[in-house]
Order: structure tokens, then sequence, then C-alpha cells
């Protein structure tokens, strides 16, 4: 019989077992960055003395890659406040119910924003960020111009993934 102790030994255990063998996996690049916007690059080269020492040259990050990580940052926070409602020992079952299908929600979103971004990629060859809240979604394409047809067209495009009326703005960015 497996008592509070041991469930909660072998509940952390396997966390750190996961997190410990995710660590290990992630590509080094991930693991030198910083919370600046931006990216590390790590070049090795050898001096006369035939020594090897690491230099880091580093680059700022695209206006892109800092809304994917800010919107990130938001659903990750969001989630956490979701799976606090759903531990809590107090709450009704409605309340976890609800916290339940908001957490549902927030991953089928997030994947119908990558599936857009991919879209768009294969279709105009423009790299884009998409963001969906509720009815409204927002498309940022990195160029420094976008003619209004090719943003009907992204427009289109978006709402043909949808069966009721989204409300859709498309900028550039660069």
């Amino acid at each position: 019989m497996i008592n509070k102790k041991n469930l909660w030994f072998l509940t952390l255990f396997s966390l750190i077992l996961v997190l410990s063998v995710y660590y290990i996996t992630m590509p080094n690049e991930l693991l030198l960055t910083n919370g600046n916007n931006y990216t590390a690059e790590v070049t090795s080269k050898e001096d006369k003395s035939k020594k090897e020492e690491a230099s880091v040259k580093v680059k700022e990050a695209s206006a892109l890659d800092t809304l994917r990580v800010e919107a990130n940052e938001e659903m990750l926070k969001e989630m956490e406040e979701l799976k606090v409602i759903l531990a809590n020992a107090k709450a009704t079952t409605e309340e976890k119910n609800n916290a339940f299908e908001k957490m549902k929600l927030l991953n089928i979103t997030r994947g119908e924003e990558e599936s857009l971004e991919t879209k768009i990629k294969e279709e105009y060859k423009y790299e884009t960020f998409v963001k969906i809240d509720g009815d409204q979604v927002q498309v940022v394409v990195n160029t420094e111009k976008l003619d209004a047809s090719t943003a009907n067209k992204i427009m289109r495009m978006v709402q043909s993934n949808y069966d009721k009326k989204m409300y859709i703005t498309v900028k550039h960015q660069k």
C-alpha cells in the first residue's frame, strides 16, 4: 500500500527525472541565451599556443522572436494559474472543470497559431507571428514592405480556416 509520503516521493522523483532528461537532451543554443532579447552563438578558435578558448558572439533577436517569447511567457503564466486551481483541494468541481477547459482551449489555440504560421510560411514565404485571442487574429509578417493585396490574401487564407467571422489584422515589421 502506498502512503502519502511515498506518493510524494515518487511524484517528485519522477518530475526530477523528467526534467533532467529534458535538460540533457536540450540543444546547447537554448542554454546560452539570456533574457535580453539576444541570441548567443558559441565559436571556438585556437590561439598561438594551440589552446582552445570559447568566444561568444551576440546578435540581436528578431522582433518576431520577441513576440513569441512574450506570448509563451503569458501562456505559461496563465497555465500555472490554472494548474493552481486544479491542484487546490478547496476548489469546487465546477471551478476545476472550467480551469481544465481553459487549459484545453489554450493548447488548441497555440496549435492553431502554429499551423497558421506554417501555412503562411509555405504559401507566401514570410516568417510570421500569429496571435489568436477569442475572435481576433493578429498576424505580424517579418518584411520591410507588405502590399495590400498580399495582406488581403493572408487575411482570406486565415479566415478560410474558421466557420465564424474572425477579426483579422495583418501588420508588417522588420
